[in-house]
């Protein structure tokens, strides 16, 4: 599975983008890009909106790379983070349910 930085990565390798002309849309400095694109550092949520429309891409698979990178982040040394993942997805679909209930 391919980490957000990753993705930008390619997208960037794809369309033959210097890390500059990249950096220079998104509003960001080409050493914070780089540290992204080698995952040292994680784009903020608005960060990743405005890569996906740069780069023409599915914004929400792009936001859901984010938010899977943060959640491993968060989790990685846990032993009991499977677990808790599982717990976690029970009580998002319960809130879910119980709020488009109302």
């Amino acid at each position: 599975m391919k980490r957000i930085g990753e993705i930008i990565r390619e997208l960037r390798e794809e369309k033959s983008l210097f890390l500059r002309q990249v950096a220079a849309e998104i509003e960001i400095d080409q050493a914070l890009l780089s540290k992204i694109e080698r995952s040292e550092r994680m784009p903020t949520r608005q960060q990743v909106k405005r890569f996906a429309q740069f780069f023409g891409t599915d914004e929400n698979e792009m936001l859901v790379a984010y938010l899977s990178d943060k959640l491993v982040h968060e989790l990685l040394n846990e032993e009991m983070a499977v677990k808790a993942m599982q717990v976690a997805e029970k009580k998002i679909n319960y809130i879910i349910k119980n709020k488009n209930g109302k």
